[in-house]
């Protein structure tokens, strides 16, 4: 059995190790993810050739505001690289008018806090508060503290296998195990409670597009085995996007890889105009989610997608067609999560009767007719229509066809006799443990964007004839190329091709190079923006690297 990241880091020494220790010897896990992130700072600013991107950053942490950086700003504080962090004035020792700016005595202060009632202070914002509520527009998100919710939800997010169907199994980053991941149905003005699970070895959090106030401050940077809750209302109906937001260079990542799902505002205010027309709700509802993996991080960053699909599989629609009868009135809410590709809905021998940007059923939103709806990444629709009194088949496809021959088509499947299809959700499909080993055992092809896949293993890339060096770019949080074989006697190059390296979370993008198997070990610096690392093998044998800050991202050179 293949060894997992987390214990891999058990073979590692010093600074990782010692992390490592401390969880073992029960040191709380946002301790643990503290004491990773300073390893990392050190290694950054402090090893024998600092990163060249050091000052740089420094200098942008020093200046920067916000509660990111200032957590950052800590940590570099921590490590002994800027000067000490002054903590904010306690509330518990304030300045006295009368002594000229002195401050009480602690112990006084803090015995009158101990006898006093304590009382909740004011709203700074209650006057914003108090204006929103009189524009005539929604209000924004924001619910004071301890509201009772209406709905309560809870996701799990963590690193993870899937089969996408045609014999795929795909190694990535899932929501409650699925990608996409669960759908969260709320009404318009619910008060709502979120709490998010990370049952991962990395990093996660979430963003919520639904939520017109901060959700990453309270729901980003959720550390292995960690739980977070945020409290919110959806003012706004629609369809909405959720994705993964660790904060930094993995927040677009952690999405590139699989993490994210659909959240429904429905509507109460207002109602769509083809359920004026028709005088009832929709005979069948379906919610259809368009999304892309990917082969690897190049890949990834480029927008080349190894597979398109509705709904968490290749043809899946196609399999299991989608059933209805002539006449019916049928909605589709659709969300083009993307994260790269445009998409162009269609449903051929089908016109829109109408069609709502971003679901939301308001007249200024609505459109009459149609033949595709246009969604860029993490935009959304919803478009009623009537099956036409003909039986057939009325094919699902982005009318981008080359999204289509790559596993996004399906079939509405029109028939007098048909027992109509339940609700349509856009959960990808769940499998069981074993179910999941017997498809890992007869799949035809294994991708992952940070690990090598089946057919990186097996043709592995060849330094052509004569070359003395090899050139391995770091991108996407993957390397590229990912498995590759060469002489003995080969310099081997990486280069950090990240360009978004700012922000703390699941550290940025920076990265280094680290055996965890291999006949020689090597161990190369914390590399910035555009920063190279060589080492020259000269043993034969299969060297088995990964980066210590992204631990799930692994290479492979074969020295021959």
């Amino acid at each position: 059995m293949k060894t997992p990241p987390f214990l891999r880091a058990l073979r590692m020494p010093a600074i990782i190790a010692a992390t490592v220790s401390a969880i073992a010897f029960g040191t709380i896990q946002s301790q643990a993810c503290e004491a990773c992130s300073l390893a990392m700072a050190q290694r950054l600013f402090n090893s024998e050739r600092p990163s060249l991107h050091a000052a740089e950053l420094q200098s942008l942490i020093s200046r920067a505001e916000g509660s990111i950086a200032a957590s950052f700003r800590t940590t570099l504080a921590k490590a002994g690289l800027l000067a000490a962090v002054t903590p904010p004035q306690s509330p518990l020792r304030t300045a006295s008018p009368s002594a000229g700016g002195s401050t009480a005595s602690a112990p006084m202060q803090l015995a009158q806090a101990t006898t006093a009632a304590p009382t909740a202070p004011p709203n700074p914002f209650a006057n914003i508060i108090a204006r929103d509520r009189n524009l005539g527009i929604p209000e924004t998100s924001y619910v004071e503290p301890g509201t009772k919710p209406d709905k309560r939800f809870t996701i799990t997010m963590q690193e993870g296998s899937v089969f996408i169907g045609n014999g795929v199994v795909y190694e990535g980053f899932t929501v409650d195990g699925t990608i996409p991941g669960p759908t969260m149905l709320m009404d318009e003005g619910d008060v709502v409670e979120l709490t998010v699970v990370n049952k991962g070895e990395v990093p996660h959090g979430v963003s919520l597009h639904a939520v017109y106030t901060q959700t990453s401050k309270y729901l980003g940077k959720i550390g292995p085995g960690k739980t977070k809750t945020h409290l919110f209302r959806v003012t706004q109906p629609g369809i909405y996007m959720y994705h993964c937001a660790p904060g930094g260079h993995a927040i677009p990542m952690h999405t590139l890889l699989g993490q994210y799902g659909m959240m429904v505002v429905k509507p109460k205010k207002t109602k769509f105009k083809m359920e004026e027309v028709m005088g009832r709700s929709p005979d069948l509802d379906i919610y259809m989610i368009q999304h892309e993996l990917y082969s690897s991080g190049k890949d990834a960053v480029e927008g080349k997608p190894s597979y398109v699909m509705f709904n968490g599989a290749l043809f899946r629609y196609v399999e299991n067609p989608i059933k209805v009868r002539p006449g019916d009135f049928v909605r589709v809410h659709f969300l083009n999560v993307g994260p790269n590709l445009m998409s162009t809905f269609h449903i051929v021998g089908i016109l829109w009767d109408y069609a709502y940007w971003q679901g939301m059923p308001n007249p200024e939103n609505t459109l009459v007719g149609g033949q595709t709806v246009l969604a860029g990444p993490s935009d959304s629709w919803v478009v009623d229509f009537r099956v036409p009194p003909d039986e057939g088949a009325y094919l699902i496809v982005t009318h981008a066809f080359g999204s289509t021959t790559r596993g996004a088509i399906g079939i509405l499947s029109a028939s007098k006799d048909h027992e109509r299809s339940p609700t349509i959700y856009p959960d990808g499909p769940a499998y069981s443990p074993e179910q999941m080993e017997e498809y890992k055992a007869k799949a035809v092809r294994t991708i992952s964007p940070f690990l090598p896949g089946s057919e990186e293993l097996a043709n592995p890339y060849l330094l052509p004839h004569g070359e003395k060096k090899l050139r391995v770019s770091i991108i996407g949080n993957s390397f590229h190329p990912k498995v590759a074989e060469v002489p003995v006697g080969t310099t081997i190059e990486w280069t950090n091709e990240e360009v978004f390296t700012f922000f703390d979370g699941e550290f940025s993008g920076m990265h280094d190079v680290k055996t965890w198997e291999a006949p020689v070990d090597f161990w190369s610096p914390m590399l910035g923006h555009a920063e190279k690392w060589s080492v020259t093998l000269d043993k034969p044998g299969e060297y088995k690297y990964l980066c210590t800050p992204h631990p799930y991202m692994e290479g492979i050179i074969r020295v021959k």
